[in-house]
C-alpha cells in the first residue's frame, strides 16, 4: 500500500462485517480525509461489546489494496482488529479511529453491548481519537447519504480538534431523510424487556431467541440521545474510558472506616 506520508493515517472498524454498505460508505467518507487502513472482522460479529478472542488463533487476510487504501478481513472480534491493527497491519500509529457505519443503534444502554463501541472504546484506550457511527435501521441496504454531511463534519473536528483524554464519541443517526444537524447530548436511561422468545424446536425440545423491546425510563427528558433522535437529529454523546462513579464516593466512605 503507497501512501501519502503528509496526509492523516485512518484506521476503520466495524463489528457487522468488512463487506457491508456501512463500513463501504465509511470507508469512502474517510478516504476524503486521509489515507486508510480497514481492519474489519470476516463475517457480522454484533453485540460482542469489548470483549476478544483469546482461545483460538486470530487470521487477518488482505482483500483489497490500492493507493492510499488496504483492507483486512480479520476473523477475531471488533477489539482483536483494532489491536491487530495497532502492531501489524498499520505502518504507524493512526491519527483517527472510526468504527461502523453500524447497521442498528447504539444510542442509550446500547453502547454496553455494541461490537461498533468497543472497538471505540479499545482505540481511545490506547490514545487514538476515537469515534463510533450508527444509523438507527436494521435494513441490509440502508441510505446513508442524509448522513454523509454530518458523518464528514465530526471527522474534520476531531483531526482538526482532537478529543480530551480518555473521551471517545458515540455519534448515532435516526433513519430520515433529512438530518437536521448534530446535538451534543447524554446517553438516555433505559432498559430491555422481554428479551428472550421461547421456541419448540421441530426435533423435540425447547430454545431461546434473543428479542427484546427497548424502554425509556426517563421519557420527558429533552437532553438525551433517544430524544433528539426522535427529534431528526444525529446524537453526539461523549463517553468516558473511566467509569468510576465518583460522585458515589462520600456516600460509601463509610466502608473504609469500618
Amino acid at each position: 500500500m503507497k501512501m501519502n506520508i503528509g496526509r492523516p493515517l485512518i484506521l476503520v472498524t466495524n463489528d457487522d462485517g468488512y463487506t457491508v454498505d456501512g463500513i463501504r460508505e465509511l470507508t469512502e467518507i474517510a478516504q476524503g480525509f486521509g489515507d486508510v487502513v480497514v481492519m474489519a472482522p470476516d463475517v457480522p460479529r454484533s453485540g460482542v461489546a469489548c470483549s476478544i478472542t483469546s482461545q483460538v488463533p486470530v487470521y487477518a487476510k488482505v482483500v483489497k489494496e490500492e493507493p492510499g487504501l488496504k483492507v483486512y478481513a480479520c476473523t477475531g472480534r471488533p477489539v482483536d482488529c483494532v489491536k491487530l491493527a495497532l502492531e501489524y497491519g498499520l505502518p504507524r500509529r493512526p491519527d483517527l479511529l472510526l468504527s461502523g457505519i453500524n447497521h442498528g443503534s447504539n444510542a442509550s444502554v446500547n453502547i454496553h453491548y455494541s461490537g461498533t463501541m468497543g472497538a471505540v472504546l479499545e482505540g481511545c484506550m490506547k490514545g487514538i481519537p476515537s469515534v463510533g457511527f450508527s444509523l438507527d435501521t436494521m435494513k441490509k441496504n440502508p441510505d446513508f447519504s442524509p448522513l454523509t454531511d454530518a458523518v464528514r463534519r465530526t471527522i474534520a473536528h476531531v483531526l482538526a480538534d482532537g478529543l480530551p483524554q480518555d473521551v471517545c464519541l458515540n455519534v448515532n443517526f435516526p433513519e430520515t431523510e433529512v438530518i437536521r444537524g448534530l446535538k451534543l447530548v447524554r446517553m438516555s436511561r433505559g432498559i430491555w424487556e422481554n428479551e428472550w422468545q421461547q421456541r419448540q424446536h421441530p426435533r423435540g425440545g425447547e430454545y431461546y431467541w434473543l428479542t427484546g423491546s427497548y424502554r425509556n425510563l426517563e421519557p420527558e427528558a429533552t437532553d438525551t440521545d433517544i430524544r433528539v433522535m426522535e427529534q431528526g437529529y444525529g446524537a453526539v454523546t461523549p463517553v468516558r474510558v473511566d467509569v468510576t462513579a465518583y460522585e458515589a464516593f462520600q456516600r460509601l466512605k463509610a466502608l473504609e472506616e469500618e
